[in-house]
């Protein structure tokens, strides 16, 4: 190969993965952001005839409005992009996320409008969801399928990778607001610069996908040999019935505990432990940091050892921490507090989050490979993330006491583990055939890897 040739390889590489995690960048930014703002400034912005505890958990529940409609955007987009390539959806659904969060920084609020201003909230997330129930399967399978084969795992870990530096911009926006603001500027207008900046993720992040071309397992495998399917959703759903509950029963922990550590975590920290928002929030943002490279080394683990035994590992590890994190946090010092949240974030969720790219793409064929990961994904966010938040918190308003939050979070690592331990692995398996027919078989499900 010429000199130029791996010039233009290397360059080639870079745009698919800048095409990918730039969006994935974006949409955990802007979901994180609202989970980060529902925590802190939400209750009392839009929903302020509350209590204080109601007003959190009538955040939070708008929070979950996001998770609600991500499977109808899962569905619908997934569907279109089997159907019409990946490349014209990923463009879709990243403006959709970028405009839905955009105009969250325009709102008014109750003061201003009253009860129209939850409402405009709601219509907002409304959006939001819709664009993120596509735009990480999307992210994920244009990943993989331009990936060589024996580095899918690590390819597809650029997508969770995305997720986490938009949790860490989150993370980061949020920390310079509540140390370099007062309280009255902060509530007033301080709080909207962080939706308005996503305008920029957007701009470039639409700059990159414009420029990339379909993936060239859609185009062999899909296009070229005629396999178009009029409902591909429908038909992952009837042809691979235990890989697509597989996917669902995975994203209990991966995604619940994803969203249960950082967002009903942060809101424990800050408001029932009374640690300052400052030191919350900077002990989050080093998880968050850390989190980066283990997503990567658990990606690239899966591509050696297969993916089952390393979800397997975060999923136990989600059960054994579901304890000691409250434990943790509640010695209200820093250093345990950050301990903690690295524990959940770079242990827990990356090792999860980090294979989980390629596991779920080698699930399905390629010709219903995007309507059955992102529908079969998004109904578990919808069991998991999207509740987690409100579910702790009305825990800890009923009982008093974080225990029950504990059990709650043990039973969906417990979900996850189930889910894994029947599910087939798929790492050395060929994505442009349709090879998964052969893993619904049921002398398939005793393979262990």
């Amino acid at each position: 190969m010429t000199e130029m040739a791996r010039d233009g390889a290397r360059t080639s590489r870079l745009r698919v993965i800048l095409a990918a995690s730039i969006g994935s960048a974006l949409e955990w930014y802007d979901f994180f952001l609202y989970g980060t703002a529902a925590a802190l400034v939400f209750g009392e912005l839009f929903f302020p005839k509350s209590d204080p505890v109601v007003g959190t958990l009538l955040s939070f529940l708008t929070f979950g409005v996001g998770f609600v409609v991500r499977p109808f955007g899962g569905l619908l987009f997934g569907i279109l992009g089997d159907r019409y390539g990946r490349k014209p959806v990923l463009v879709a659904t990243l403006l959709m996320i970028g405009i839905g969060t955009t105009a969250i920084g325009f709102l008014p609020t109750y003061a201003q409008i009253g009860v129209w201003a939850p409402i405009l909230l709601v219509a907002m997330r409304v959006i939001q969801g819709l664009g993120a129930g596509a735009e990480y399967g999307g992210a994920v399978i244009y990943l993989v399928e331009n990936a060589p084969p024996k580095h899918r795992g690590f390819w597809g870990g650029f997508a969770p990778l995305g997720v986490s530096i938009g949790n860490l911009l989150a993370a980061a926006a949020a920390f310079a607001l509540v140390t370099m603001l007062p309280r009255e500027a902060l509530m007033s207008w301080g709080w909207r610069l962080p939706f308005l900046a996503s305008f920029l993720l957007i701009v470039v992040g639409i700059f990159v996908r414009m420029r990339i071309t379909e993936t060239p397992v859609y185009t062999q495998a899909v296009v070229a040999r005629g396999k178009v399917e009029s409902n591909p959703a429908m038909e992952a759903l009837r042809r691979h019935p235990r890989n697509f509950f597989v996917v669902l029963g995975a994203r209990m922990a991966e995604n619940g505990l994803g969203y249960f550590f950082p967002v009903f975590g942060l809101s424990y920290v800050i408001t029932t432990l009374g640690v300052p928002k400052a030191e919350a929030l900077s002990a989050l943002m080093l998880a968050f940091a850390i989190e980066l490279f283990a997503i990567l080394g658990f990606a690239a683990l899966s591509d050696r050892i297969g993916r089952r035994p390393v979800y397997m590992f975060g999923a136990l590890a989600g059960v054994a921490l579901s304890f000691p994190f409250f434990w943790m946090v509640g010695t209200k010092e820093w250093i345990m507090i950050a301990l903690a949240f690295i524990l959940a974030r770079a242990v827990v969720t990356a090792a999860m989050f980090g294979p989980q790219a390629a596991y779920f793409a080698e699930l399905f064929p390629p010709q219903r490979r995007f309507a059955g990961l992102a529908f079969a994904r998004e109904l578990g966010s919808l069991l998991s993330g999207g509740p987690a938040p409100f579910v702790a918190t009305a825990l800890v308003a009923a009982y008093g006491t974080w225990w029950p939050v504990a059990c709650y979070a043990m039973f969906l690592s417990a979900c996850t583990v189930v889910a894994i331990w029947i599910g087939p692995e798929t790492y050395q398996e060929n994505i442009a055939e349709d090879a998964s027919e052969h893993a619904e078989l049921p002398a398939a499900i005793p393979a262990r890897a």
